[in-house]
């Protein structure tokens, strides 16, 4: 945690002058969080978290045809704002982010303190027909998955990267056919790292799509992230007229696949960019490996290089890349008020 927080720092990530706020509130996690950061850039990473607009209760999707109930246990982040985060703050390019409909935190989390964040996309794929959701093989979907792992790495190594191997489910896809939310999670193992990763998938079923919930983070906070998962499943409301019920074979199309072929394409890379996810699965860099996902975590020391600011060169060789220049980040305008439904108390956003 202490190397995410000061990569940030050394990024130099956010450039827009930041006025004196001694008087502002720093809850504790955001303190333990910043503690080992200059107070310089401590100042500038809380400016950029007060520009955002966190949202808690209920929370309409832009885009997604469905709403979000989130109570006070989460907080949502609109869709600019979600970008800002997934880009400017972890890395991800651009266009992973084009279809993002916003971020979920858990009440009282920071996106630089190592938490998670679920982020929200939607596919209008097409009506997945559940009638064989009992009888689906999903130990055959893992099979092939796997099947193509030591031609894959091999080519991955020959390219100068490491190897990838998924270990198997963190949690067997499971189907709730009465909400019609499928949940699953794989373990995957990065060559180099001590602790495994995990990737969970929420998918809710609509009418002529599917609403995509995906966390990433690691394999020892799987009690917290499966529980999350449950209850974030459980928070989607779709509009009416774009329920899964709601249905018409008459005017609607199908989806080419099932249940078990929704598992076997969030698996893959193609896919999960047609569904606004690449930025939030793989993404490999020069002389090493490293993940740029949607959780705190995926901030990695290539922040630095992507965002061009100066910074100790001991940062950059623990991660193995050599630095390259580019385009530094325009300043930030300045934060317009934040909605009515937000709830920077509640939601751990300061200021």
């Amino acid at each position: 945690m202490k190397k995410y927080v000061m990569t940030l720092a050394a990024a130099g990530l956010f450039v827009s002058a930041v006025p004196a706020i001694a008087a502002a509130r720093v809850d504790p996690a955001a303190e333990d969080a910043l503690k080992d950061v200059p107070p310089a850039e401590r100042e500038k990473v809380l400016a950029f978290e007060r520009a955002l607009h966190p949202q808690s209760g209920v929370v309409k999707l832009a885009g997604g045809k469905a709403s979000l109930n989130l109570g006070d246990q989460y907080y949502y982040l609109p869709a600019e704002d979600a970008k800002k985060v997934l880009v400017d703050a972890w890395g991800n390019p651009p266009e992973a982010a084009s279809d993002v409909l916003g971020m979920v935190f858990p009440k009282g989390a920071h996106f630089y303190d190592g938490t998670w964040g679920a982020v929200l996309t939607y596919d209008d794929s097409g009506h997945i027909d559940d009638k064989d959701a009992a009888s689906e093989d999903y130990d055959s979907v893992l099979s092939d998955m796997r099947s193509g792992e030591a031609d894959e790495n091999a080519a991955r190594k020959e390219a100068g990267y490491g190897g990838v191997h998924l270990v198997g489910w963190a949690q067997a896809p499971t189907y709730d056919s009465a909400s019609k939310t499928l949940i699953w999670a794989r373990n995957i193992k990065f060559d180099g790292e001590q602790v495994n990763t995990l990737n969970y998938d929420v998918r809710k079923l609509a009418r002529t799509g599917v609403l995509s919930m995906n966390m990433v983070t690691s394999m020892d906070r799987i009690g917290e992230v499966r529980e999350a998962a449950k209850e974030l499943g459980q928070t989607v409301q779709f509009d009416a007229g774009s329920r899964y019920a709601d249905f018409d074979s008459s005017t609607d199309h199908m989806a080419d696949y099932g249940l078990a072929g929704l598992v076997a394409a969030g698996a893959g890379v193609a896919v999960a960019k047609k569904v606004g996810l690449l930025g939030i699965l793989l993404l490999f860099l020069k002389k090493g490996l490293v993940l740029v996902i949607a959780a705190a975590a995926g901030a990695f020391a290539w922040i630095k290089r992507k965002l061009g600011f100066g910074g100790s060169e001991e940062v950059a060789d623990d991660y193995g890349y050599d630095e390259a220049p580019v385009e530094p980040l325009p300043e930030a305008p300045d934060a317009p008020e934040a909605p009515a439904s937000a709830d920077a108390s509640d939601t751990g956003a300061t200021g």
